[in-house]
């Protein structure tokens, strides 16, 4: 074996040693995270039973409502990629949780249509 092909081979061996490193600590982070993305659009839909009866709202109320929340989901996408190449996952996805955390915590405050919408 030639030096240049050993010296490529534990080059990848490197690589892999750091991919599977990377694999283990942030899959199961990424999947918490989706969880909870999960369970955030799905409690839009749960929500949708409490404030037809407890906040009198119409369907076109609440239709609209939740037709804003998922146009925010398709809108932040992109920018919110782009971001996450400026600042770096760790900042980004940190942030990102927090103030999504913060934002849902805010649903328990909506009494009015206008506040749904925002």
């Amino acid at each position: 074996m030639s030096q240049s092909a050993a010296a490529t081979l534990a080059t990848d061996d490197d690589k892999n040693a750091i991919y599977k490193r990377v694999t283990l600590r942030l899959i199961p982070f990424i999947f918490i995270c989706y969880l909870f993305n999960y369970l955030d659009r799905v409690n839009v839909g749960f929500a949708k039973l409490q404030m037809l009866d407890a906040l009198k709202f119409s369907e076109t109320v609440y239709g609209l409502g939740a037709g804003i929340f998922f146009i925010g989901y398709v809108l932040c996408g992109v920018p919110s990629n782009l971001a996450l190449t400026r600042f770096g996952p760790r900042r980004w996805i940190a942030l990102m949780m927090i103030v999504w955390g913060t934002l849902s915590t805010c649903l328990l405050f909506v009494t009015t249509p206008t506040h749904f919408y925002t």
